[in-house]
């Protein structure tokens, strides 16, 4: 049984899917599964999968297909079939360095127990620039949320142990919807356990315009119950007063786009969100604003 399951969800990305391969072919470690979910894609994604299949590459390509529920939907069905003890999600326009496997699980065998959630890791860009900032040098372990809290910025790469990514709730679906932030398992996960950090790029990244990042604003409108689920628990479990202010301001601007009257009842933070009140009719207005310009 290899250590280590690569997973990568996939929606039409068959003309960057190979950029992911071809990287995975150089690992100088081949401890590893790559799961490909194909979250409904119409474009040659199958066929390109299958052919890989077919080739001798080293390692186990599984490929699974699933009628399209969002990323989110995706990270549902990989965590299901996982098997392995660590995984971790490389998205279908990133790719792995060369040694970037072999630095997980050695990294991990020399320093992984059962009491840690797993490794947080580094991005870079395509230029190999890491994408915010780094840990710091008496940072040995910590959560996601405690991370950003303490200062640190930037998109991290999280290897997680997938006895522990199993024992927490699913992604919900809300019909209509394809996004729900993948932060709700991480912020569940950071009451409990601890990262190890390594001061290493384990992922190289593009921000591309058919991104989710790229399209925050549509994405707002077009999934309320997805974010404004988000932010019900964000309010609860973010690690800061500052913070926790802000996902009530969003939640606040989430109610007014699903046109939810029972906001504040259904609040789990109701003072609070009575006082998010204004900036979020305001946030609201903001986004209303940045989508029909961008229409």
């Amino acid at each position: 049984m290899p250590t280590l399951t690569v997973f990568t969800p996939a929606y039409n990305r068959a003309y960057s899917l190979p950029l992911g391969y071809e990287a995975l072919r150089r690992q100088t470690c081949k401890d590893f599964v790559w799961l490909i979910v194909d979250d409904g894609s119409s474009d040659n994604t199958r066929e390109l999968v299958e052919g890989w299949m077919k080739q001798e590459n080293g390692f186990e390509i599984r490929y699974v297909y699933q009628q399209n529920q969002g990323m989110h939907g995706a990270h549902n069905t990989a965590y299901k079939l996982i098997d392995t003890e660590l995984n971790t999600c490389i998205d279908s326009d990133d790719y792995m360095p060369d040694d970037a496997v072999e630095k997980i699980i050695s990294f991990w065998k020399e320093y992984g127990s059962d009491q840690l959630a797993g490794i947080i890791g580094l991005d870079a860009d395509f230029n190999g620039k890491v994408i915010g900032t780094c840990f710091a040098e008496n940072c040995k372990r910590t959560t996601l949320g405690g991370f950003y809290a303490h200062g640190g910025s930037g998109d991290k790469k999280l290897v997680y142990r997938t006895e522990v990514i199993k024992k927490y709730p699913e992604y919900p679906l809300f019909p209509g919807e394809k996004y729900v932030s993948l932060g709700y398992k991480y912020q569940l996960i950071d009451q409990d356990y601890e990262l190890l950090t390594l001061n290493e790029v384990l992922v190289m990244v593009e921000y591309r315009p058919d991104g989710s990042s790229m399209n925050m604003f549509r994405q707002y409108v077009r999934n309320p119950q997805g974010f404004s689920f988000i932010r019900k628990t964000s309010m609860q479990l973010a690690p800061t007063a500052k913070r926790r202010f802000i996902e009530a301001v969003h939640y606040v601007a989430d109610s007014m786009l699903m046109k939810n009257s029972h906001f504040i009842k259904e609040s789990p933070r109701k003072m609070l969100t009575i006082a998010a009140i204004p900036l979020g009719v305001a946030l609201y207005a903001y986004i209303l604003y940045k989508t029909r310009n961008a229409s």
